[in-house]
């Protein structure tokens, strides 16, 4: 289970335990982990408040979910 703002949507790192979101202070929930494929690339890179940074293109620009 991976945890989730319900405010601003930020994905807390597995690693990382807080009661409340550190960039807005919103409540967290859990929902399951999104699916993982092999070619998903590098493991996601965490910044120091242990959320999850959204992965970048190799030409530049964010990748976001649909």
């Amino acid at each position: 289970m991976e945890q989730v703002c319900s405010n601003c949507h930020a994905v807390l790192a597995e690693e990382a335990k807080a009661d409340w979101c550190p960039a807005c202070g919103g409540a967290l929930v859990e929902r399951p982990n999104l699916p993982q494929s092999p070619a998903c690339g590098p493991a996601p890179e965490v910044d120091h408040r242990g959320i999850v940074l959204p992965r970048r293109h190799a030409l530049g620009g964010i990748i976001t979910p649909q």
